[in-house]
């Protein structure tokens, strides 16, 4: 009974902290992307 709740628990822990830093990573490429075009742009590669 014991193992089953650890267990449990340790995957609702893991997926709860996977979906939050899925969010992250979506903002993460979208201000990469930005860059890259603010650099292209400072540099009149566009």
């Amino acid at each position: 009974m014991t193992s089953t709740l650890q267990t449990t628990f340790s995957i609702a822990v893991a997926a709860y902290l996977l979906i939050r830093m899925e969010k992250r990573l979506d903002e993460l490429a979208i201000a990469i992307n930005n860059l890259e075009k603010g650099v292209a742009k400072y540099f009149g590669k566009v």
